[in-house]
């Protein structure tokens, strides 16, 4: 059973619709910048509180707005580009967003035309794959290519590979040379010096457990060796080890790595820390500062923030969605992937 009820989910609901701009865009708040993964994360959201035209729409603008190559731009502010900068995770995560939509809509017509932007997508990322089978995390609005490859990308990456995958299946396409990116990609994240060190960050703790880039056991082993750095008990989870800086997002994240390697009491935990960060209207604080749970930024409230929430709190339910759009959910689709 989740941690939010029946009414709070649905003041989340109406936070998120509220957030979002006439043009299907989801920005962090209301009138701010925003970016397309987080967009998508919002949008998963709004599909799991049942607000499925708010999701389509978040989708449909993702296709208006995709360039030529594959890829959508790092930042977004009230229809203008806010940072030219082409990043291969952000722009991949639709592929975790449309196959989550087809869990929620048995209709195949419905998300059948968001195929070719979620192919077009995927192809830009792996396109950026080095012989070593990481991939450069960006390239700049000069067309130079990031030098670094981050864990915590390359991790959603796969993921988004897997959801590419497994859709891929559904509508018999060929989807060979994501397969062959994934064993590449895979076999990169077991080697951490290919990898630009950003262990410091929470993300880079929880999100090769989070991603399903390790086997179950091998997850859970890595979750419980970060928590004595990341976790603060009975308040959430640090978003730098060298901080005191407690955010909602990374700890309802935190929260879902450890419901999908089966410890859902763990999870809920977690979770339940999530409730410092909530206002009455449904919204999440985006951090607060120990000691004396300070909020900071100060007031602010991200839709991202909430949208982790409700999936961390989907996915401790059996018949949860967003557990079948991870792994180990995605399930023999992707036995031989």
């Amino acid at each position: 059973m989740g941690t939010l009820s029946a009414s709070e989910r649905d003041a989340t609901r109406r936070f998120l619709r509220a957030q979002q701009e006439d043009s299907g865009f989801i920005p962090w708040s209301r009138g701010g910048h925003g970016d397309p993964w987080n967009h998508v994360e919002a949008a998963m959201a709004l599909g799991v509180l049942g607000d499925l035209e708010a999701s389509e729409r978040a989708y449909d603008w993702l296709a208006t707005h995709q360039l030529g190559e594959g890829a959508w731009f790092n930042y977004y502010r009230a229809g203008t580009v806010d940072n030219p900068r082409l990043d291969s995770n952000v722009s991949a995560y639709v592929a975790v967003g449309v196959h989550h939509f087809a869990e929620l809509v048995d209709d195949v017509a419905t998300w059948r035309r968001w195929w070719p932007m979620v192919e077009r997508a995927l192809n830009f990322a792996v396109s950026l794959q080095r012989r070593d089978g990481t991939v450069a995390w960006a390239r700049d609005a000069s067309g130079r290519l990031e030098r670094d490859a981050l864990v915590t990308g390359c991790s959603s990456l796969l993921h988004s590979l897997e959801c590419g995958v497994a859709l891929g299946r559904q509508l018999d396409a060929s989807t060979t040379h994501w397969s062959e990116a994934l064993v590449r990609l895979r076999r990169a994240l077991e080697r951490s010096e290919l990898f630009a060190d950003k262990s410091q960050f929470a993300m880079d703790w929880y999100y090769p457990a989070l991603s399903g880039a390790l086997a179950p056991a091998a997850a859970e082993a890595r979750l419980r060796l970060g928590e004595g750095t990341f976790v603060r008990e009975g308040e959430g989870v640090r978003c730098v080890s060298t901080s005191e800086w407690v955010t909602a997002a990374e700890t309802a994240e935190c929260a879902l790595a450890w419901a999908l390697v089966g410890h859902r009491d763990r999870a809920r935990d977690l979770l339940e820390c999530t409730r410092r960060h909530r206002l009455a209207d449904g919204s999440y604080l985006t951090g607060l500062v120990e000691p004396g749970g300070v909020s900071f930024p100060a007031g602010e409230r991200t839709t991202y923030s909430a949208a982790a929430v409700v999936l961390a709190d989907d996915a401790l339910y059996e018949t949860s969605s967003v557990r079948r759009s991870f792994r180990p959910g995605l399930g023999e689709s992707l036995e031989d992937a």
